[in-house]
């Protein structure tokens, strides 16, 4: 073999042999991240939340183990948040999101009110069936919002992906929102994510504003919009990113 031929078939090997290494050290640090039982352990400061007037408390949750009480609120707020948004889409995506819900990939935090007067928005105890009639009921405190994420692997980044943040009108607008997002960052820092990434409906404005003027989120480049301006112009979403390292800045929002 000739000697230009000898190193050329040398460095493939070598190329390939590096990507094979990072791939299996991507797949190591999202294994490491989906076995951790309680990621609320690493921030005690966060298991609770006491601002404008609320008494409220965080635990972590599986989408192989919610219960059915768990279920049904989390069917419920969905129906109640997002049907609006998601417009005639809703059918379509609430089915997809029912789906997403139990999967053993998901991951939780669940906000619980400890408050004695705690109640559910009344739009959802109109909204369905008799599973709540004013009052959670279930086990434990009134849930009164929640957040399903899932470490996952974008453009060869690993990433905290948040599929999920619903909270009822009562705790709106009153920083929890917010205190969920910073907590989601830090888990996601963590444990060694690149960044951490959500889809918002266009329709969705306050949403949308919320992430990008308040949390300082940015449009990626896998969103519809950035991949193909014309074709991204029809969809009804972005893909939002806050990325952690010159990585995944560049994969993710360059």
């Amino acid at each position: 073999m000739e000697p230009n031929r000898l190193t050329n078939s040398k460095e493939r090997i070598l190329r390939r042999k590096e990507v094979l290494e990072k791939k299996k050290a991507i797949d190591d640090i999202i294994k490491a991240a989906s076995a951790v039982k309680d990621q609320l352990a690493s921030f005690p400061p966060f298991r609770q939340y006491g601002r404008h007037g609320l008494s409220l408390y965080l635990e972590s949750g599986f989408g192989e183990h919610l219960t059915s009480s768990l279920k049904k609120y989390i069917k419920i707020l969905l129906k109640v948040n997002m049907e609006g948004p998601y417009g005639s889409e809703w059918p379509v995506e609430e089915k997809i999101k029912l789906r997403e819900m139990a999967s053993p990939q998901a991951r939780y935090i669940f906000v619980r009110s400890s408050s004695p007067n705690a109640t559910l928005n009344e739009k959802l105890v109109n909204n369905e069936e008799k599973v709540i009639s004013g009052h959670w009921i279930g086990d434990g405190d009134p849930v009164v919002a929640f957040v399903q994420y899932r470490f996952v692997i974008e453009e060869e980044v690993p990433v905290l992906y948040v599929f999920e943040l619903q909270l009822e009108s009562s705790v709106q607008r009153k920083g929890l929102g917010k205190f969920l997002m910073q907590l989601l960052e830090l888990i996601a820092h963590k444990n060694r994510m690149g960044a951490v990434i959500l889809t918002v409906q266009k329709a969705n404005t306050s949403a949308f504003e919320f992430y990008i003027n308040k949390l300082r989120y940015s449009i990626s480049s896998i969103s519809p919009s950035r991949v193909n301006p014309l074709i991204g112009a029809e969809a009804s979403y972005e893909i939002l990113c806050k990325t952690f390292d010159a990585e995944a800045k560049a994969k993710l929002e360059e």
